[in-house]
């Protein structure tokens, strides 16, 4: 981290500002060089700057450059950012003399990488930074802002010290056995912590693959026979005509796709083939697409429609979607019901007309109810993020439950110890405290460039 970087923070387009940020030792220096203003080298931290990025005789362009000592800043290097009119041209042109004069191209998410080895910040705080600008909704983001702000580490911090309580206290007893004032630690005495430490853990765990569904997009496959109105469904959630609406059997021979916002949470919604059989080529790989979207949705939502008997086609996905969570959609009900209600999970049934403008309000409901959506957000949204860090929690859990198994076994305490520290370090890496550098390579490199 000896060199100075330098990328483009704002998305590359026509607006009205553009920002280059710099970090590093030579980052004032270096931007002085191309600066026509003020001597930046002489300036106080913290302040902004008017003047003109030059190439030698011509001016490149107008702007104000801020100025950021070290430590204060996000990186805790010096850090410079250039403020520019927005466009392609004036934004890679200083870009470019940037480059020339020294500064090398920062590599995807490598200033918060920065931040986080220079110890400004954990691996929590970090991965949250990037779930705030990709959230798609208030509840996304009001995750990613509880991991920004501290909460999550604080509580794995917290779950991590009591850990380091009982080792300690461990420790002593098999270091100073002869001092007789030293509280003994035994099966009795640490079983109860450990069980209240694998508990929050527990919940922790538990309230983080719930509050998934507010972070993640959820796949969702609006799934039938042809000329159910799977496709005028799809088009009134996402209230738009995306998909192509005909009388014809077999209109929709691939799958149509949309995102939609729904009571905090986004839908990845799938508009499929009608599922039949068919000797059309092109529309037989379209059904062969449509089965594989059921067994890939986390929902699914059966088609069928109210003025018609039950079919082969209808019997077969309903068998095939059996094991999901799954919406059975009765459409049509404008229409005189031919349908076999009393052969349907009566627990999953809505009834819609998606020809109407207000035909699928229920099914809107529906969605939410199926997702629990009103006691997950009854919850106070500090959440572990992505796979990485549940599935971290998961291992640490399984590792104390394997230690409290042991404990009461009657397995000795100093034989404990070591699985003990396995589950704290297993949190740790969570945070950042303890991690391997290609992993966290690995990790830094899906954030966008300049941040």
């Amino acid at each position: 981290m000896k060199d100075t970087i330098t990328a483009i923070s704002t998305a590359l387009g026509v607006g009205a500002i553009s920002i280059i940020r710099v970090s590093g030792r030579e980052a004032i220096t270096l931007v002085n060089q191309i600066f026509k203003g003020k001597d930046l080298t002489k300036v106080e931290s913290h302040t902004i700057h008017y003047g003109h990025i030059v190439d030698r005789d011509e001016t490149i362009d107008e702007v104000l450059v801020t100025i950021m000592k070290s430590p204060k800043t996000f990186t805790m290097e010096d850090v410079v950012e250039i403020n520019c009119h927005g466009g392609i041209a004036p934004t890679k042109k200083i870009l470019e003399l940037l480059l020339l004069s020294g500064c090398r191209l920062a590599e995807p998410g490598e200033f918060t990488k920065r931040a986080f080895l220079n110890g400004r910040i954990d691996l929590v705080k970090a991965e949250s930074i990037m779930n705030v600008i990709s959230s798609e909704n208030e509840n996304a983001r009001r995750v990613a802002m509880k991991g920004l702000e501290g909460y999550l580490s604080n509580k794995i911090q917290q779950l991590r010290q009591k850990m380091l309580t009982l080792l300690a206290s461990i420790e002593v007893n098999i270091d100073y056995p002869e001092y007789e004032d030293i509280e003994v630690m035994t099966n009795e005495k640490i079983l109860p912590e450990l069980k209240n430490i694998g508990i929050e853990l527990e919940n922790l765990v538990k309230s983080s693959e719930d509050g998934q569904i507010l972070t993640s997009a959820i796949k969702t496959a609006i799934v039938g026979r042809p000329n159910v109105g799977k496709s005028s469904i799809l088009n009134r959630l996402l209230r738009e005509e995306r998909a192509i609406v005909t009388d014809i059997e077999g209109t929709t021979r691939d799958t149509v796709e949309g995102k939609m916002n729904l009571g905090g949470v986004t839908l990845e919604i799938i508009d499929t083939a009608g599922i039949r059989n068919t000797t059309d080529i092109v529309e037989k790989i379209g059904v062969e697409k449509a089965k594989k979207e059921i067994e890939e949705a986390s929902l699914v939502i059966v088609v069928l429609n109210y003025h018609e008997q039950l079919t082969k086609e209808d019997r077969e996905i309903l068998e095939k979607s059996k094991n999901k969570v799954r919406i059975i959609v009765l459409n049509k009900t404008d229409l005189e019901r031919k349908i076999e209600i009393e052969q349907l999970p009566k627990e999953e049934l809505v009834y819609t007309n998606a020809t109407a403008i207000a035909g699928v309000e229920n099914l809107e409901l529906a969605i939410q109810n199926k997702l629990n959506l009103g006691e997950i957000e009854k919850g106070d949204y500090t959440y572990l993020s992505g796979t990485r860090q549940i599935s971290l929690a998961k291992e640490a859990l399984s590792i104390l439950n394997e230690v409290i198994s042991s404990c009461q076994e009657g397995i000795p305490v100093d034989m404990l110890e070591l699985d003990i520290h396995a589950s704290w370090e297993k949190l740790g890496e969570i945070i950042g405290e303890s991690y391997r550098e290609e992993l966290i390579d690995q990790l830094f490199s899906q954030f966008c460039l300049g941040k």
